[in-house]
């Protein structure tokens, strides 16, 4: 039941070319792994390439990091 809640809110963000080179762009500047760094920029895409007074939730430290300059409120 509690995910069928969480899937009706949820948002998916395609693997468009906009997500798949800002991925690129991201590996460059931070030592991420490929998936982080698709993850980060669909994060980003959704977000509008503006994560203020959003939460991003990653238990990997170099993708908190990368995320944070992004604007996005990292948890844990």
């Amino acid at each position: 039941v509690r995910l069928h809640k969480l899937l009706a809110c949820a948002v998916e963000v395609a693997a468009s070319e906009a997500v798949r080179v800002l991925a690129h762009r991201l590996l460059a500047v931070y030592p991420l792994k490929a998936a982080d760094a698709l993850q980060l920029s669909a994060a980003l895409a959704w977000a509008e390439n503006d994560g203020s007074g959003h939460h991003f939730v990653t238990l990997a430290q170099r993708l908190r990091v990368a995320a944070q300059p992004g604007g996005f409120v990292t948890l844990p």
